[in-house]
């Protein structure tokens, strides 16, 4: 693909560079300054970022960079320029662009020693400082490649009987795409079971092929398999490995022959022994495989052939039966030499010995009629038949009228042979109780019959117990019990479930399944039993997860058992502790009590044992307040007062006990309410002794002055209301002040010259209690205030002031002492009321009654003389003289 790619890309150069050549040849140029081409060769490494510096072209050259017009660099090739680099067109520097550089796809097919190269053509231009430059990147390899076997699992085939120190070659080996010390160094196993190690060789193309190497003796029957992994590793800094399983087989050689369980047999036969009754088997056993283990049985040249004639010896299963009748010309002693053979070994050698007893009646016989299937001599019974169960009949025969013949059963094993009630001379054997295979597969049982002379006749029979799916799968353990930390990777392994079934065959192969009650995030290997989770798991979603898991055999029907899975998830420090709300805001009011509690901080932390124990901590203002861990109760050091400061900020940390631990900050606003612990403060008037001038003809509804005051509490506690308690001199209700505002206004004339002195209430509306302060006001009512210490004398002159007007509270409170005296005097008052109210009535009438007399009488006069009018001057003194008196007044 490279090659394709590069041979296009010469090909355009070089039509380029003709055209260019004939281009600067032409007489149009023929005064041109041309330069022949140059070359110029930079290294990079693949895979290096983007706008990474490759080289610069224009100061390589040693170009003028101050010519005009200016040089302008550009590349022919475009479409190598937009793959792999960038060319700045003004300064000619080559930069790396966005497509990664890499030189395995670069170039595939390059080999050891040969390096990969991009070459470009980069044109100089304009014409007059023409230059064609062919500039060669090196692409140098990094290990950005792991090694990797082709297949997941390399078997080798190894012979039992290879020496030690033989070396055999993997086939397999890895591969790895980079090239040098960054390519496959080395081979090495994760476990060479002290029998094995590996070996790497070079060849002359520098490939390495490991040899694996036969340290100890090998054993088939001992060991057969072993199974590894082999890595693979390259020479990278740091290393990359690859790996892939690694199955040594050690095949079987014929280093074993066949051994006799039982090399010496004697037998006893008698005279009346039928034809093709069981005389003896014999057995030997070959440890190696299938061919290896073949053994054949065979007489010994040294039998002789009339011996061979009776005594028929099966080949393949050394059982020997008695294959002619005995007579009175049959020797009453054989000894059978039997070998066996097994492939290239020498025959293990038996002897069985014969003795014929020869009696003129002959011992009795036995016919044995099968009930259970039966096939040479060997009985198969089902190990779910009950007991009891009949396997077959036994008639005893060649008996004398007068003889009587005792049959009875050895060997060991739940059988019984007794006479059949129903007929003479008939037994039944039967089964005593329950088979069962797995724990015994084979009983060999002989029927023994004698008659009353002594004669013996034994009959060989051999049970075999066919299995059946009587057995469920058995776990190891009922509760399986697995801890985890949680944030575990995703497909962890946690448990290798492991069920026995002492069937056998098929009905003893167990598969793993899970209960419905099993979340889907767990899977368990049907094969293996290993059971893996697909997620992470949170502890704090779930602490403890709890299902059945199913071992299932294989036989008909099948039959099962179940384990039960407790899965409990570790916990990690992985939850920051968090309050449950973002920020807190307590309200408390002023002077609150020392270490008193303001409130409590409410903060949980997710994780469980130390990872979620919380301490608090106060970053800032811990010289003011204190925070009880225990509870989360913020509390004040010292009693708080509002006026002085009104609002606290205050950060709070929590920390768990994790490790490391895990914080928090939140921040707590505690606003103090204000409490009535401060009376109005009067700014204005500045002291009692201070007095203002009003003239006498001042006109009444003038605002002559204020009472201004001020409260340092807020809300209620700050309203101020201004009432006059009492007052000394002047008229009674010459003066009313506004009660929200304090200003004084007069509200009648004034007739009296001289000092009036008001006693100014200044009242707040707290609760429970309402707090006051008092000021005098003075008015001096005269037309100059010439005399000072006069009046400083009337000032401190102390005299009764009587009460004016009510304060502004009486009848708007609710609570306190002041409204209860109000309340106890209201009947006086109405009395007095009701009695003045009279009086004034009664006074009206007597003053009606007296203006109507004297009116009459004044009438009757002017009809009797005629007044006549005064106009003479000497009249107006007199009336002066009273408007002076009244002034003086």
């Amino acid at each position: 693909m490279f090659n394709s790619r590069y041979f296009k890309h010469s090909k355009r150069g070089q039509l380029w560079g003709f055209c260019i050549l004939f281009f600067y040849t032409s007489p149009l140029f023929s005064s041109a300054n041309f330069v022949q081409a140059k070359e110029l060769t930079y290294k990079t490494t693949e895979g290096l970022p983007q706008r990474t510096f490759i080289g610069a072209i224009g100061v390589d050259l040693n170009l003028d960079f101050s010519v005009q017009p200016p040089l302008f660099f550009s590349l022919s090739q475009e479409k190598v320029s937009e793959q792999y680099v960038n060319l700045n067109n003004t300064t000619g520097e080559l930069y790396t662009s966005a497509t990664e550089i890499d030189r395995e796809t670069l170039c595939p097919d390059n080999a050891e020693g040969r390096g990969c190269v991009l070459s470009l053509d980069v044109i100089v231009l304009p014409q007059q400082y023409f230059q064609l430059v062919k500039v060669k990147i090196l692409i140098e390899d990094v290990n950005d490649n792991k090694p990797e076997f082709l297949v997941d699992e390399i078997v080798m085939y190894i012979p039992e009987n290879t020496a030690v120190n033989a070396r055999y070659a993997v086939e397999h080996s890895a591969v790895d795409p980079d090239l040098g010390s960054n390519g496959v160094q080395t081979y090495w196993l994760v476990n060479d079971f002290e029998m094995f190690t590996l070996d790497v060789e070079e060849n002359e193309g520098g490939e390495r092929t490991p040899f694996l190497i036969v340290t100890e003796t090998l054993d088939r029957e001992t060991q057969a398999e072993y199974i590894t992994d082999i890595i693979a590793e390259d020479g990278g800094i740091p290393p990359r490995l690859g790996a892939a399983t690694f199955k040594i087989i050690i095949t079987d050689v014929n280093d074993n022959c066949p051994q006799y369980t039982e090399p010496h047999i004697n037998v006893i036969l008698h005279g009346n022994t039928t034809t093709g009754e069981h005389v003896a088997r014999l057995h030997a056993i070959d440890p190696d495989l299938d061919d290896n283990a073949q053994i054949s049985y065979a007489y010994s040249e040294r039998v002789p052939r009339d011996a061979r004639s009776l005594f028929h010896l099966d080949k393949m299963t050394g059982v020997i039966k008695l294959a002619g009748k005995i007579d009175r010309g049959t020797a009453t002693f054989y000894k059978l030499t039997v070998l066996a053979h097994g492939p290239g070994c020498i025959p293990a050698v038996a002897t069985v010995n014969i003795n014929i007893l020869k009696v003129i009646t002959g011992p009795p016989s036995v016919i044995a009629r099968y009930i259970a299937p039966e096939k040479e001599g060997v009985v198969t019974l089902k190990e779910s038949e009950p007991a009891f169960s009949p396997v077959a009949f036994f008639t005893v025969k060649n008996l004398d009228t007068n003889q009587r013949a005792d049959c009875h059963l050895e060997g060991s094993g739940p059988f019984r042979l007794v006479p059949y009630q129903l007929f003479q001379n008939e037994y039944l054997l039967e089964t005593t109780e329950p088979l069962d295979f797995e724990r015994t597969q084979e009983y060999e049982l002989i029927v023994v019959a004698k008659n009353t002379q002594g004669l013996v006749l034994k009959t060989f029979l051999k049970v075999q117990v066919l299995d059946e799916n009587d057995n469920a799968p058995v776990f190891q353990q009922s509760l399986v019990e697995i801890t985890v930390e949680e944030n575990n990777p995703p497909n962890s392994f946690l448990i290798q479930l492991q069920a026995s079934d002492q069937d056998s065959e098929g009905r003893g192969e167990v598969i793993y399944l899970l209960g419905g009650d099993a979340p889907g995030i767990f899977v368990v290997e049907q094969v293996t039993g290993v059971l893996t989770v697909a997620t992470s798991l949170d502890r704090e979603e779930q602490e403890t997860y709890r299902f059945i898991v199913r071992a299932v055999d294989q036989g008909i029907p099948r039959k099962e058992s179940i384990a039960t899975v407790v899965i409990t998830v570790k916990d990690r420090n992985d939850n920051t502790p968090r309050f449950i709300n973002k920020d807190f805001t307590f309200f408390v009011p002023e002077n609150f009590p020392e270490y008193g509690e303001i409130g409590v901080l409410s903060v949980t932390d997710a994780d469980s044992g130390e990872n979620g124990w919380v301490a608090l901590s106060i970053i800032n203002g811990s010289d003011i307040f204190m925070i009880d861990t225990g509870r989360g109760a913020l509390r004040a050091k010292t009693s708080l007062d509002r006026e002085e400061q009104g609002t606290y900020l205050l950060w709070i940390e929590a920390i768990d006990g994790g490790q490391p631990p895990l914080s928090s900050v939140t921040m707590v606003t505690v606003l103090l309410l204000d409490v009535n612990d401060n009376p109005p403060v009067v700014l204005f008037p500045q002291s009692n002794q201070s007095y203002m001038l009003v003239l006498p003809n001042t006109v009444p509804g003038t605002s002559i002055t204020e009472v201004y005051a001020v409260d340092k509490d807020t809300g209620m506690n700050a309203v101020i209301a201004y009432s006059i308690i009492k007052r000394k001199g002047g008229e009674t209700g010459a003066f009313a002040i506004d009660p929200e505002t304090g200003n004084i206004t007069l509200k009648r004339e004034l007739s009296n010259r001289g000092l009036y002195s008001l006693l100014v209430k200044v009242s707040d509306h707290g609760q429970p209690e309402p707090l006051y302060s008092t000021i005098m006001v003075n008015f001096f009512v005269n037309e100059t205030a010439s005399n000072e210490s006069y009046i400083q004398t009337l000032l401190t002159k102390e005299g009764d002031i009587e009460v004016e007007e009510k304060p502004w509270y009486v009848g708007q409170m609710t609570e306190g002492p002041e409204r209860y005296e109000l309340l106890s005097c209201r009947p006086i008052l109405i009395a007095l009321s009701v009695t003045c109210l009279g009086l004034f009535f009664l006074v009206v009438l007597l003053t009606s009654y007296i203006c109507c007399k004297r009116l009459k009488r004044n009438r009757k006069k002017r009809s009797a003389v005629e007044i006549p009018l005064k106009t003479k001057k000497d009249s107006m003194p007199i009336v002066n003289r009273k408007l002076r008196h009244i002034s003086n007044m």
